[in-house]
């Protein structure tokens, strides 16, 4: 997780981030990014689609799944101008949930 300065005084959440980055749902606010947590996954009832997905599949389902996406993102990010870096860091979260997902099944 990475660290954040803020400014001093008063100061606005929408000052720090995007609006494709904040959601306000029943006043809270929730801070959404377009690799670890899209706002466009995460409409109805706080329910993260990952989660969901890990749910359905199962714990080796969801590895395997993880596992694809890594590859998808990879292979995509080569011939993708506009966001390469984005691809990549997609394809590192999923890796990412990959190992935890691992560690869960081999504890």
């Amino acid at each position: 997780m990475s660290t954040l300065d803020l400014p001093s005084g008063d100061f606005e959440i929408s000052d720090l981030f995007s609006d494709d980055q904040i959601i306000t749902i029943t006043g809270e606010t929730t801070l959404y990014d377009n690799v670890s947590k899209p706002a466009h996954y995460n409409l109805t009832d706080g329910i993260e689609c990952i989660d969901y997905i890990k749910q359905v599949l199962g714990l080796q389902g969801f590895v395997a799944y993880c596992r694809g996406n890594v590859m998808k993102y990879n292979h995509r990010a080569t011939y993708k101008n506009a966001t390469p870096v984005e691809d990549l860091k997609k394809a590192q979260q999923y890796l990412e949930w990959a190992n935890e997902t691992l560690k869960e099944i081999h504890k």
